[in-house]
């Protein structure tokens, strides 16, 4: 219990704002119903999405009533935090952070599987695809529920590509020949950067690619020192030397790269190839529905993964101290598709989002959407990938994200070299286990 309050650290004072502040009472629209309150983070036109299927949950039955709130995104981990402290939790919350092996660990959240029946158990391990399962793991135990994958894949334009000599169809087989290409994509007004043929990025995601990772399933441990993690480190670093940390910067700093609308950069041609999420070929068909692009999967280097790369999620957790804990499971099952895929499959659709299961896939929802929009089939493709790893399910996975990021930063600025960074990288981690254990912690 120490421990627990310990890493809260919160102040009698913090409890009482989180509940007068987070959750302010709303009653039914059914009286007779039992409230399940929910969390997010989703807003503009993501929220709308959510509502629509808190609302397919409210119609589909009448025992409960799920009520959402959205809680901005940069301050939900701490309020949520407040909250369980106070003994005011929602009942169920919809994350996408590195919180699971925290929260799991210092007790804040209920075991998922918990609340699965015998059957529901035997289909969620016999059928949900390899990153679900590990995402939402933790020693052993379920505690996240996905309702929706991210991958990242290469967006490229074949009209650009054609200008290197490419047909329709055809894209280069290894990273050794997309580089190649690449630089013949590069687009300059005197010595400005006008179009960016390609430009590697993620440390995370091409350790994967080039055969390395973060994590030994074996010895369950960090795996920091692993040969290929350097090597795709050198790669990106020596792709930014190329061209000049300083010239693709201006670059970039001119374009709007984190536009979630008409602004992302690929929509107006100015990267012929690119590394993104799926979400993306929403936002293609909302912003530019008449745009000719396509996507596939990073071709690896010589020794390298096919169908590998780095995955996050959305996924869904119950809180220690719910109050309606069965009422949010059974919200948990009917959005995810564990209870009844075909129906899920819409939601999936609604959002851009990869499905928890093969049985989602396949639904005629699904599979209507894929015949339209045949770039998402990509991202799907490599759902049932070994190779496609989430983060270690280590409890500082947060500091982990954050550190190989900044070696990535250390590496691409020419600040260090990048075997000075990594060694830097396993240095901080160092410190960090060393410090949590002295702290009590178990990892």
């Amino acid at each position: 219990m120490a421990r627990r309050l310990r890493f809260i650290g919160l102040a009698a004072v913090s409890v009482l704002l989180a509940y007068l502040m987070l959750w302010r009472p709303q009653s039914n629209t059914d009286p007779k119903r039992i409230q399940v309150r929910f969390w997010h983070m989703w807003t503009a036109e993501w929220k709308d999405v959510v509502d629509k299927i808190v609302d397919r949950f409210n119609k589909s039955q009448e025992k409960y009533e799920v009520v959402a709130l959205s809680v901005p995104s940069s301050g939900a981990d701490s309020k949520f935090l407040m909250a369980v402290a106070g003994g005011n939790p929602p009942d169920c919350m919809a994350q996408w952070n590195a919180v699971i092996p925290t929260w799991a660990q210092s007790g804040l959240i209920k075991p998922l599987d918990d609340f699965m029946t015998p059957e529901q158990k035997r289909q969620f391990d016999a059928e949900a695809y390899p990153a679900v399962k590990k995402i939402g793991t933790y020693k052993g135990r379920l505690y996240a529920l996905t309702i929706g994958m991210n991958l990242f894949a290469l967006y490229y334009l074949p009209d650009q590509l054609a200008e290197a000599g490419y047909k329709e169809g055809e894209f280069p087989k290894s990273i050794e020949e997309l580089t190649r290409v690449a630089a013949k994509l590069n687009r300059f007004e005197g010595k400005r950067l006008k179009r960016l043929g390609f430009m590697p990025s993620s440390l995370l995601g091409m350790a994967e690619v080039f055969g390395g990772g973060y994590w030994d399933p074996i010895r369950q441990r960090v795996t920091v020192e692993n040969p290929k993690n350097l090597e795709a480190l050198e790669y990106i670093a020596g792709e930014w030397k190329k061209l000049g940390y300083d010239n693709v910067t201006k670059f970039n700093s001119g374009l709007n790269t984190a536009s979630f609308a008409g602004g992302w950069p690929f929509l107006e041609g100015y990267y012929s190839i690119t590394i993104d999420g799926q979400w993306r070929v929403e936002q293609a068909r909302k912003y530019k529905p008449n745009l000719k692009y396509s996507t596939i999967a990073i071709p690896p280097p010589k020794g390298g993964r096919s169908l590998a790369g780095f995955t996050g999620g959305n996924f869904m957790i119950i809180p220690t101290g719910a109050k309606q804990a069965e009422g949010a499971w059974e919200f948990i099952k009917f959005w995810s598709g564990l209870e009844n895929p075909e129906r899920a499959a819409e939601f999936y659709t609604w959002g851009g989002w990869l499905p928890l299961s093969p049985r989602v896939a396949d639904a005629p929802m699904y599979q209507a959407y894929l015949k339209k929009y045949p770039q998402f089939k990509t991202f799907l493709d490599m759902m049932p990938s070994q190779n496609v790893q989430p983060l270690p399910p280590v409890p500082y996975q947060i500091f982990l994200n954050d550190e190989i990021g900044r070696a990535e930063d250390y590496a691409v600025r020419g600040t260090l070299t990048p075997k000075q960074a990594m060694a830097d990288l396993r240095k901080r981690l160092d410190h960090e286990v060393k410090r949590r254990k002295e702290l009590g912690y178990e990892d």
